[in-house]
């Protein structure tokens, strides 16, 4: 079972290795400002998942600077991907998009820009803008989805059903963009065959990469409650180690993984702990999959 990595991609597309800039837009989202909730989807940190991200009151070009100066140590040829990853990186007036947009892909060291969010915010006049922005330099959409499963998508909140999704990747595709589609495995009342569900719809879907992250319990959210009092639990290792590899073989051959699993913030992480020895998890993801393989 032969996977198309992100490491292979970047070579085939850039043909060098490219680290991600994670930016924040000073964005919020319709999650969280009332618009369809106000508490935010279940699993979500106060930082919109953008714990690793830049910091909004810094203009995008300092960011990008600053996220050159941690990655100094890993990269030699300083080509980067511009990541809007705090929020819902659409989620805002198309002037306010067009000029940090504008910011990041006019940057000499960067060579894409990636957005991440949601389906139900890509309006028509933010799909022509990102359309435009990839005219410029290569243009990555990444969606939530998260499950194809209607009953988890009503617990943690998502907010929109899975023809918005649909529609969104669609339009996105037409538009000339690369989709990239996060997906949460062992959401509370999910079981491995449910996340297989979700990962072949995903396969199927007509997008070009996806992100298989485990569910992690933050501090503060939601479903830190729900985990302390007994409601919900996370896999073990191994489990998700055999699960991934499970997930994978469901893909098409050229459908990009970007990620296997997932960077909790060491300081609000609640569980799994196991998950903050990437390299370890790595290494038995990769033993797995080749073992597979084999099969």
């Amino acid at each position: 079972m032969n996977y198309y990595s992100l490491n292979e991609y970047l070579q085939d597309t850039f043909g060098e290795k490219v680290y991600k800039i994670a930016l924040d837009g000073g964005f919020t989202c319709p999650n969280r400002d009332g618009t369809l909730d106000t508490r935010g989807c279940i699993f979500c940190s106060g930082a919109g998942s953008g714990e690793f991200a830049g910091k909004p009151e810094d203009s995008i070009t300092a960011q990008i600077e600053k996220g050159k100066e941690r990655l100094r140590g890993k990269v030699k040829n300083g080509k980067y991907i511009a990541y809007f990853q705090a929020f819902t990186s659409t989620y805002a007036p198309v002037e306010k998009l067009r000029r940090l947009y504008e910011e990041a892909v006019s940057h000499p060291d960067i060579i894409a820009l990636s957005v991440a969010t949601r389906p139900d915010c890509l309006s028509k006049e933010v799909i022509l803008l990102l359309q435009e922005m990839n005219e410029i330099k290569p243009v990555w959409v990444e969606l939530g989805l998260q499950t194809i499963h209607e009953k988890t998508a009503k617990y943690i909140r998502r907010g929109y059903p899975l023809s918005v999704y649909d529609e969104a990747v669609k339009k996105l595709k037409k538009a000339g963009m690369q989709v990239i589609v996060h997906v949460i495995l062992g959401l509370p009342g999910e079981a491995a065959k449910d996340c297989k569900e979700t990962v072949s719809y995903v396969g199927k879907s007509g997008a070009d990469g996806i992100k298989l992250q485990l569910l992690h319990v933050i501090r503060g959210t939601d479903l830190e409650k729900d985990y302390r009092e007994g409601k919900c639990r996370v896999m073990e290792m191994e489990e998700y180690v055999a699960l991934v590899a499970d997930c994978i073989a469901l893909l098409p051959e050229r459908m990009v993984i970007h990620r296997m699993t997932g960077d909790g913030d060491k300081r609000t992480l609640i569980a799994p702990k196991w998950s903050m020895d990437k390299k370890r998890v790595l290494n038995a993801l990769h033993k797995a999959i080749r073992e597979k393989e084999r099969v």
